[in-house]
Formats: structure tokens, sequence, C-alpha cells
């Protein structure tokens, strides 16, 4: 991004009240091209077969840890089961590459977060310390309803530079800047896409609800990460749930170190993590959500794995 493009940051977040990006509230997620049915006749449409077959890969993003919350590497396609309603499918992609990724930070200034704006976003340098050269990110701030503060950079100086002491007031739109995040998210140049939570996870001024958002979220390719500043039930079960939707994670840091123990740890997950891609053997079935299950085989002397993605998708138009 050019130098003097991007606003400044703390003048932004001060006067969140004013519009910097226009966002219909109440705008229905875009229609997949999918769902469109073809004019074409039959006979025309059969040299086309593998372009119709690669549009409907299911590609998923797997995070293997070990009983101590390291990360596994090293392992191979042969490695791996998927079952697309407890079927098992043909593994068509599998890559376990370092990839760049397009990150959105999704960062709460609601009066419930107090004092924790500054902190939160303080540590987060140690996050960009340990993250991919060619990475990218964007920046959604929110308290009354979310506002787009920062556009797509690869620079993380760009946000670090104009973070200083925020002050946090008014109430939290929660799902809508979910919601905005994660459409933005679809614009990013890189396939492997991601969104950081940083809040208390409490809710009070969305004007998507839990449903509209959770329908979106089913049928979009992003992975939610959460930090979750507050101990309150409430507050964690929203974060916890938007992790589990999405097949990222959610976590409860005690104190800023261990905050930024977690923003360094996650980094590196991101990096070290399994893409594998399967073409559903049942299209005609007439399940519009289907149940994703993986399996490993993991090498002996491992202990007990745990596996974290995204546990099923939006069946594909026929």
């Amino acid at each position: 991004m050019k130098k003097g493009l991007a606003p400044s940051l703390l003048s932004i977040l001060i006067a969140l009240n004013l519009p910097i990006c226009s966002f219909p509230f109440q705008q229905q997620p875009p229609s997949d091209d999918r769902s469109q049915k073809s004019t074409k006749p039959a006979d025309a449409q059969k040299p086309d077969d593998k372009v119709r077959l690669q549009a409907n890969l299911v590609s998923l993003i797997v995070t293997v840890t070990d009983p101590y919350g390291r990360f596994v590497t090293g392992l191979d396609k042969e490695h791996f089961e998927i079952y697309d309603n407890n079927v098992k499918q043909d593994i068509a992609m599998f890559s376990d590459e370092d990839a760049p990724i397009t990150l959105g930070i999704i960062y709460d200034v609601s009066g419930s977060m107090g004092n924790l704006t500054t902190r939160s976003f303080e540590v987060l340098k140690k996050f960009f310390y340990t993250s991919h050269d060619d990475d990218e990110y964007f920046v959604v701030a929110f308290n009354n309803k979310p506002q787009l503060v920062q556009d797509f950079t690869m620079m993380p100086e760009e946000i670090l530079s104009r973070t200083i002491f925020v002050k946090a007031k008014g109430s939290t739109a929660l799902y809508d800047a979910v919601y905005l995040a994660a459409e933005k998210a679809k614009q990013g140049r890189h396939p492997k896409k991601a969104l950081l939570l940083l809040s208390d996870g409490l809710e009070n001024n969305s004007r998507y609800s839990l449903k509209e958002l959770k329908n979106m979220l089913k049928e979009a390719d992003v992975q939610i990460y959460c930090v979750g500043f507050s101990s309150m039930i409430e507050g964690s079960y929203t974060l916890k749930y938007l992790a589990e939707l999405t097949g990222g994670r959610a976590f409860f840091p005690a104190d800023d170190n261990e905050v930024g123990d977690l923003y360094t740890r996650m980094a590196i997950m991101l990096r070290r993590q399994y893409a594998i891609g399967f073409y559903p053997s049942d299209t005609s079935s007439g399940n519009k959500w289907h149940d994703v299950k993986i399996k490993i085989n993991a090498p002996k002397g491992l202990g007990r794995i745990s596996l974290y993605y995204k546990k099923g998708y939006q069946a594909f138009a026929p």
C-alpha cells in the first residue's frame, strides 16, 4: 500500500460513528456461481466435465496437534482418511506447504473491553514477527458498528505504527463485525484465509442475528481464531462457537505474557497446517449440509492426536 493512502487508525477509531466504508447489513451473502443452472444442452456439457468437477472440490484446512499441544508436521496423504456423510472419499488434493495467508483482524473497541484494547494490540506484534513474508492483512474495528479501518496491506507496520491508546466505548456489534470481515476476506488474493477475533465475546448491537451469521459462515471458506479477554460464560461460549463452526480455535489467555506467547503459537500454527481436498462421491442426494469427518492414522509414538477443521460444507447445486 502506498504511503499516505491508509487513514489514521487513531482518528478513525476515535470517531467510529463516522462511516468509512459502505456495508449493506441487510444484504444477503453473494450467490455462488455454482447455483446457476446451465442453459446449454446436455451434450454440449460433456467436454466441460472436468471443469465442473474442479468447481466441486471441497477443500479443508486441518491443524494437527499432539497431547502437549505441539503442531504435528511431516504427515503424508496416506495418514489421512476423509468421510463425507460417513462415506469414505478419495483424497484428490493434499499439501503441507508453508503458504501465505489472507488474515483479517477483528478488533473489539466497545466499552466492555475497558483498557484491554491497547494491551491486546500491543502484544499482537509478536504475531507479525513470525508470520509469512507474503501474508496480507486488513483490520475491522467495532463497537456500535463495524468499520474497515485498514485495507489490505502486506506491511504489519502499517497497522502497528498507528496503534496507540484508544479508549474503548460504545456497545458491541460483534456479529456484524465478523460478517463484514468474512465478506472482506473473500477479496483476498491468497486461497488460505483466516480471521483473528480479539474480543470479550459479548454481543448487544448487531443487525445480523447469530443464525444469519452462522448460515453465512457455513458457506464461507474462512477459519476464525478467537482470543478471548473475558471469563464471562456468555462471551466465552460465543467465541468457542464461532471458532468450532469454522474449524478454528478459541483461546482464553490469563495475562499479557500468555497472550504474547499465544500469538506466536498461532502464527506458527497457521504456517503448519494441512490442506486436504476431495470431490464428493454423492452430489445427487437431497442433503443440503454434508457432515465431514477426518480420521488420522498417525505414526506410532505420537500419542493422542487432536484435529481441528471445519466439520462440514454446504452441498453443491446440481
